[in-house]
Parts: C-alpha cells; sequence; structure tokens
C-alpha cells in the first residue's frame, strides 16, 4: 500500500511549500506551537484557492483541553460552517468528556453540521482512557480519519499501539500517525506499527524519500 502524507501547516506560505512537495493532504491550522487552533476564514480562502491538494480544515475554539463548553461549540459550530462554505473538503475537530472518553452527544452534533464534509478526529484520541472503546465510537460516529500517536508523546514511541489500532480499525476508519514524524524515522514507524498514513510538520525531501520507501 503507497505511503500517505498529510502535512500540517500554519500559513499561506506552508500550504505553497506542502503543495510543492507532493503531499496527499493539508491540514491547516493556526498556533501550531500551541497546540493549533481553527485558521482565520482569510487563510482558508486563499489556501483552498492557491493549491489543488485538498486541506481539511483544523476547527479548535482555543487552547487548553477538549471539554467544550456551549460558547465554545457555538464557535466551533460557526468555525465548520465557514470552512464548509468556502470549499473545503473535510473538517478535523475533537471533543472529550472531562471522564477522558469521547464526547458522543457533542460529535454526532459537529458531524452533522459538518456533513458532507470528511471527518478527522484529532490528537485529543491521544488522552482517551481507553483508545480502543474511543476507536469504536468514532467509527460508529462516521469519522473518517483519527490522528493519534498511540498515545505517547512520538508516534514511533506508540508504534505498538499504533499497530494495534491499525489491526483493530480493520479499514473501517483510516489510523494517521502523528506526533514526532519526520523524513528520518517514517521507515521505522512504517515497519514497528504496520500505518500508511503519517503526518508531520515538515517534509521537505519528500519526493525522494517516497521513492526510497
Amino acid at each position: 500500500m503507497p505511503l500517505f502524507i498529510e502535512a500540517a501547516v500554519e500559513s499561506i506560505g506552508g500550504v505553497l511549500a506542502a503543495d510543492a512537495e507532493g503531499v496527499d493532504r493539508i491540514e491547516l491550522c493556526g498556533l501550531l506551537h500551541d497546540g493549533a487552533v481553527t485558521p482565520s476564514i482569510g487563510l482558508i480562502t486563499e489556501a483552498l484557492a492557491a493549491v489543488k491538494t485538498p486541506i481539511h480544515v483544523f476547527v479548535r475554539p482555543r487552547t487548553g483541553d477538549f471539554v467544550y463548553d456551549r460558547h465554545d461549540v457555538a464557535v466551533m459550530m460557526a468555525d465548520i460552517a465557514s470552512a464548509r462554505a468556502a470549499g473545503a473538503p473535510g473538517v478535523v475537530f475533537g471533543a472529550l468528556t472531562s471522564g477522558g472518553t469521547i464526547d458522543r452527544v457533542l460529535m454526532a452534533d459537529l458531524i452533522a453540521a459538518a456533513r458532507p464534509l470528511v471527518i478527522g478526529f484529532h490528537r485529543a484520541f491521544d488522552q482517551l482512557v481507553d483508545q480502543a472503546s474511543g476507536l469504536e465510537i468514532l467509527i460508529e460516529l462516521g469519522v473518517a480519519v483519527v490522528l493519534t500517536s498511540g498515545g505517547a508523546d512520538r508516534a514511533l514511541d506508540g508504534a505498538d499501539q499504533l499497530g494495534r489500532l491499525v489491526g483493530q480499525s480493520a479499514g473501517r476508519i483510516d489510523i494517521l500517525a502523528g506526533g514526532g514524524v519526520t523524513p528520518g524515522n517514517i521507515k521505522a514507524l512504517l515497519d514497528r506499527s504496520g500505518v500508511h498514513q503519517v503526518h508531520g510538520k515538515a517534509f521537505a525531501g519528500l519526493r525522494s524519500l517516497v521513492a526510497s520507501l
């Protein structure tokens, strides 16, 4: 199976650089250095006009935890509507309960608001107390992609858990490995985890990397 690469970027320059490297998808964010939040609508609009590479818009109303109140939810709903109206093919978000489980009710509402866009769940997944149960909930809700490091700080350190998630997914949801992924460790990550999709911030030299795998 060919390697699928998603680049996380926070500027129009990053969008153009990722597109030039030939990534398969771009996750467009704001404030990547602080865990990422929703990018501005101006950046979303310009990015969509500038490249043909699919762009999924990261939706997070603030930094901090992923337990949201009604005000946070209102912001997320507005941001999802803006991304959809701008023509983004996908959005990425996540919501948890204070007990470390997926907020099934809120996720269902957000997903309904986002349809027919492709839905991704971000690395809030790595804060779950039970990733196996969480994965089944996401599959039931119709989420297409989950970004995870397997619960570790780096995807390579969580390779064994990533492998278990790949096996559990059985093709029902894409397991996107992220967290410290670089051209220098992708091969080791693939070999140890069995993932075929990776996510990172810097993929300079991508063409030669893919040719060598």
